[in-house]
């Protein structure tokens, strides 16, 4: 269970208590504070948990600039943002890939503190079809600041590794990234660009 979670069950608890407060005179005033209190851990806690969902298909991403791709596609490849291309906090990452392809396709971000983070949207890993992909990729550090964006495949163990592990930290509320030798022996590194922050990211998700 995670803390917010817990913030928004304390303040139900705090709002019956008031309820309970309230007939009694001597206790009034401080089940009203209790009470108010109460009202705003909820308001926190249902805001900042999974118990209010936003429709990720209204999440207001933007898009960086597309390479331009000719000739058959062999291998899986990014096309957007470019190499040394400079973003917004949120962006939606697309490429191809050959259609004979049938590994899932992941993004993993890589700031300064050089850890890896796979980046998902409710679908969890990139969304696939007719030789296209795209995930949303959210970044969260200082204005200027550099990026590795990875492309990998991923045999199913290895995407199932990504997607538990993604679980894990959203349940905890704690982002910690992943060592280099913590990625999964079932995923590949097939592509790489270097990009940019634009905007002070940190803080915004």
């Amino acid at each position: 269970m995670s803390t917010k979670i817990i913030i928004l069950i304390i303040g139900v608890l705090l709002i019956v208590f008031t309820l309970f407060a309230v007939k009694k005179s001597s206790s009034s005033k401080l089940g009203i504070l209790l009470g108010i209190l109460g009202v705003l851990m909820m308001i926190y806690g249902s805001y900042s948990s999974d118990l209010i969902n936003y429709n990720t298909q209204i999440e207001q991403v933007s898009t960086g600039n597309k390479l331009k791709i000719t000739g058959p596609v062999n291998s899986v490849k990014v096309v957007s943002p470019i190499d040394k291309d400079s973003v917004d906090c949120r962006i939606l990452t697309m490429g191809v890939y050959p259609e004979s392809n049938k590994n899932d396709i992941w993004v993993l971000i890589r700031p300064t503190d050089d850890r890896y983070y796979p980046q998902s949207d409710h679908t969890n890993t990139s969304y696939k079809r007719g030789g296209k992909w795209q995930v949303v990729t959210r970044f969260g550090g200082e204005k200027g600041e550099a990026y590795d964006l990875i492309i990998y495949e991923a045999d199913s163990t290895a995407s199932s590794f990504f997607s538990s592990t993604i679980a894990k930290w959203k349940e905890a509320d704690d982002y910690p990234g992943l060592k280099l030798e913590e990625l999964p022996s079932g995923s590949k590194e097939v592509d790489r660009i270097k990009i940019y922050t634009k905007e002070n990211c940190r803080g915004v998700f």
